[in-house]
């Protein structure tokens, strides 16, 4: 009775699963200063996933997956990586799609079930934003 619990769930998890191949690739770049962040995503209509990584001149570099929603022209989610300083950190993300660029939005940061997000009743600002994503070709 319990294989037979435990093959119905795994085989229900397995077909629950987003086709990945409906995901297109997307590649972005941002330099500010003598930093540099890469954001490696594939998105779709609704989602997104992927890998964003800061270089950050001198001192080191964040890694890690970013994942979330896509809301109009806005990507909402989190970016969950490792600090340079070498400790695993999450810090709600968002970006506005605007004239193929995305921007990079600041917010007021709240915790809801114990994960960081942006605080509903603070609007996200994406006017100077700390780096502008360009598109970027794959060679």
């Amino acid at each position: 009775m319990r294989l037979f619990l435990f093959l119905c769930l795994l085989l229900a998890s397995c077909n629950s699963k987003e086709d990945k191949e409906k995901y297109n690739h997307q590649l972005y770049r941002a330099v500010i200063n003598k930093d540099t962040a890469v954001l490696d995503i594939h998105i779709n209509d609704k989602r997104f996933y992927g890998r964003y990584e800061i270089s950050h001149y001198g001192t080191g570099k964040d890694s890690g997956d970013v994942r979330g929603d896509l809301r109009g022209d806005t990507l909402r989610g989190d970016y969950h990586y490792i600090s340079f300083g070498g400790a695993w950190k999450r810090v709600p993300l968002a970006l506005l799609k605007k004239d193929g660029k995305l921007y990079l939005g600041k917010g007021v940061i709240g915790t809801y079930f114990n994960l960081p997000c942006y605080v509903p009743e603070v609007p996200i600002e994406y006017q100077n934003p700390e780096f502008l994503f360009e598109r970027i070709e794959e060679k």
